[in-house]
């Protein structure tokens, strides 16, 4: 049975990564009303007459996210029942449906009514915590935590520190990036990495202030990801976990700064953009298993304690 429930677990994944990237795609495409107001109809039909390229996107990712939501929901109820001794997997189960849910019905709200590029650009970001709370699942049913002694992993005051507050800042990144996107402000500065146009000065407009805000931000959380795998390499070798994992998350962080960077000097070249928020995700969801050996050091000291 346990078996099932991994191959389940990493479908479940993989679906949550798909319906990320579907909703990136959608937005990069500006499909977002290729149904029009109509919804979860599309253009008030099930299948819709006239259809586009922009409709074929838009109906494809609602039929994905919900597909993968009834797998979320499947997944949440049978870790429960089969791991619900961890102590993680009941808070896991309901962040992965809840954020799942609400992202569903932040899109239907902006299908429907309408919204603004600044509400709007908390969908992305929405979307990011239910699928970490799936990654992390998945990584409690393979017991992951067992084969990484995750039970007895110690993470010092420091540590702990860079971990939560560049997990929290790094959903800021996310965030001012999908603004770049709904206020398509994506090519307002042709140049990488300063924003010359005709005047090196500040930025001039609402536009160009998002997008050279958010290449401060991501550079900025280069620069920490970077001091903190030095850190890791000097001072955890003995804790594989912190030692690699913070490897592993320089890479993702360096790969992604070299996408974005693509992503101007192609033009917005679509397999690019969708690698740059691939890589954002995958990162987004190790940050979140780093809190999860903070909840687990901070326990495991409580308790040598007492």
């Amino acid at each position: 049975m346990r078996r099932y429930l991994k191959w389940f677990a990493v479908l479940t994944t993989i679906g949550m990564i798909f319906v990320l990237l579907g909703g990136a795609l959608v937005t990069k495409t500006g499909s977002g009303m290729g149904c029009g107001r109509s919804w979860p109809l599309c253009h008030g039909q099930i299948i819709p007459e006239n259809i586009t390229l922009e409709t074929i996107i838009e109906l494809a990712h609602r039929v994905v996210s919900g597909g993968v939501g009834l797998l979320v929901l499947i997944l949440a109820i049978w870790s429960y029942k089969a791991i619900g001794h961890k102590r993680e997997t009941k808070f896991l189960a309901i962040l992965s449906i809840f954020f799942l849910v609400l992202q569903g019905l932040i899109g239907a709200a902006a299908v429907i009514w309408g919204q603004s590029d600044f509400v709007l650009a908390l969908h992305f970001g929405i979307s990011l915590i239910s699928f970490a709370a799936v990654f992390l699942l998945t990584l409690l049913i393979f017991e992951v935590d067992q084969k990484f002694d995750a039970d007895r992993i110690v993470i010092d005051k420091r540590m702990r520190f860079h971990i939560i507050a560049i997990t929290i800042y790094s959903y800021f990144v996310v965030y001012t990036g999908a603004l770049v996107r709904h206020t398509k402000s994506s090519l307002v500065c042709r140049d990488w990495p300063l924003c010359i146009n005709t005047d090196p000065a500040l930025p001039s407009n609402m536009y160009e202030w998002i997008q050279m805000g958010h290449r401060v931000a991501a550079g900025l959380i280069f620069i920490w990801i970077a001091y903190v795998t030095w850190m890791a390499i000097r001072q955890y070798q003995h804790q594989k976990v912190l030692y690699w994992g913070w490897i592993i998350a320089f890479v993702l962080t360096l790969s992604q700064v070299i996408a974005g960077a693509l992503v101007i000097i192609t033009q917005l070249n679509l397999a690019i953009a969708l690698l740059h928020a691939f890589f954002i995700t995958c990162l987004f969801g190790l940050l979140c298993y780093f809190i999860l050996l903070v909840v687990r050091s901070n326990y495991n000291q409580r308790q040598s304690m007492d």
